[in-house]
């Protein structure tokens, strides 16, 4: 059903069906519960302070028992949580700051733990160019550029493999 003939069938419908139709689609599909309590109830804080405790625990997980969890170092799962907060509609300033944050925890870790495979590197990476891309675009550079820097700056001062591509990016910056 293209979006044309979705439109059609809806101006159809009257208040009560559509109303109804709303309803079924609340009961049945998680995703539209997720986004209907969203925008009646929208905790950004809480929703970022989650996240964050979700991202670190990829790299300092919490204890169980005792014994010390190995971390994950996940990317995925910040990626998951970014992608969610962007169909929300959650506030871009949030988004960056997540976005900011895996980098920062996963510098975090890497300073206190050597890190030897490639692929983490490269991922980071392509983690710090879609956040500059992201902030760029919804025209919050300044409020995020001093973050930006600093995370370059570790780059730099842990030496890690592709700091010449980090400074490439900032390169293209105002600084």
């Amino acid at each position: 059903m293209s979006k044309r003939d979705l439109k059609k069938y809806v101006s159809e419908l009257n208040k009560e069906q559509l109303e109804e139709q709303i309803i079924d689609l609340y009961e049945k599909f998680q995703p539209v519960k997720v986004y209907y309590d969203f925008v009646f109830n929208p905790k950004e804080e809480s929703l970022l302070q989650d996240s964050k405790l979700k991202i670190s625990n990829e790299y300092f997980p919490i204890k169980k028992l005792g014994r010390r969890s190995k971390p994950k170092m996940r990317r995925s799962v910040a990626q998951k949580l970014i992608k969610h907060f962007v169909v929300l509609g959650v506030d871009p300033f949030v988004i960056a700051d997540v976005m900011l944050y895996n980098i920062e925890i996963a510098q975090a870790y890497s300073s206190e733990n050597p890190i030897k495979q490639e692929l983490f590197f490269k991922s980071m990476f392509n983690s710090f160019e879609q956040a500059v891309e992201f902030i760029i675009s919804n025209g919050i550079y300044a409020e995020f550029k001093t973050r930006i820097g600093s995370i370059f700056q570790e780059t730099v001062e842990q030496k890690w493999i592709n700091q010449y591509e980090f400074e490439r990016i900032i390169s293209r910056l105002e600084f």
